[in-house]
């Protein structure tokens, strides 16, 4: 027999995972590294022109896609934040990049020269190209959080120009996903405590469980508000940090302006094996 208390275990485990990983990210981008110094406008501009230059690229662009890795790497390097969880939280949702190009090969069934005398499927190189273009942003935008925390973020796009309600809105749905998985865990460990066994599970019991937790955050949500309403919320978060564009902030911006277009506008795995191929003849 297997175990009836496992789908339960595995339940519980999940929300903890997802709490754990959530909190780790916020946690790193407290530390006090030169990247978590800079300014959030710097870092959040910087981002956007790596995403805009790496979607950019044609579909059957691999190879010139991979010195953007360097950015990443550097930005985990410089602000202390562990490659190997960053690699994960990218795995952990690269099924959804996978199911998006997984029938490009069916779908696109000629070849491609990549190098001299040598073609490659042009569906299996749309679909790597998909892989690497989904693994260079969402590692770019995971390592934005974690070196500047949400919050500052939002405050960098709000003195971008952003409207005021669209960044109200991304914090408060930041800061309320933890509250979510708190009642979330806080629902699932009172199941367990109530049941045996094989009982309390099944489809009836999460439809409960999922109505219960609508309840419940709806019930808290309108407390949080009224409460903003009586301390004088008027649809905008003020903060109190008024952060300056500084030397470092513009050097940093400069430097990966000129390093993205650079990789966009030089193709540097060829230029690289020109030279090689010059220096060997």
């Amino acid at each position: 027999m297997g175990d009836p208390g496992g789908a339960k275990r595995t339940i519980l485990l999940t929300f903890e995972a997802a709490y754990s990983g959530i909190g780790r990210l916020d946690r790193l981008s407290y530390r006090d590294t030169p990247v978590h110094r800079l300014d959030p406008r710097a870092k959040v501009v910087a981002t956007m022109l790596f995403v805009v230059a790496v979607v950019s690229f044609p579909r059957y662009e691999v190879l010139s896609l991979l010195p953007f890795f360097l950015f990443p790497a550097l930005i985990a390097a410089l602000g202390d934040i562990p490659g190997g969880f960053i690699a994960r939280k990218v795995a952990a949702v690269s099924p959804f990049a996978v199911f998006v190009g997984m029938f490009n090969p069916l779908f696109d069934p000629g070849t491609v020269e990549v190098l001299p005398g040598v073609s490659v499927s042009a569906g299996w190189l749309s679909f790597a190209s998909i892989l690497v273009k989904f693994a260079l942003t969402i590692s770019a935008a995971l390592l934005l959080i974690a070196t500047t925390s949400f919050p500052g973020i939002c405050r960098g796009l709000r003195r971008l120009g952003m409207p005021p309600l669209f960044v109200s809105q991304l914090l408060f749905l930041y800061r309320y996903l933890f509250v979510l998985l708190e009642e979330a865990m806080r629902v699932v460990r009172a199941r367990d405590m109530r049941s045996f066994g094989s009982r309390g599970t099944g489809m009836r019991v999460f439809v409960r469980i999922a109505g219960t937790l609508f309840l419940r955050t709806v019930e808290r949500a309108e407390r949080i508000y009224g409460a903003m309403l009586a301390r004088g919320f008027h649809g905008e978060v003020p903060s109190m940090r008024r952060e300056e564009l500084r030397l470092p902030d513009a050097v940093f911006l400069v430097a990966s302006v000129s390093f993205f277009a650079l990789c966009r506008a030089v193709p540097v795995p060829e230029t690289i094996g020109r030279v090689f191929r010059g220096l060997a003849g």
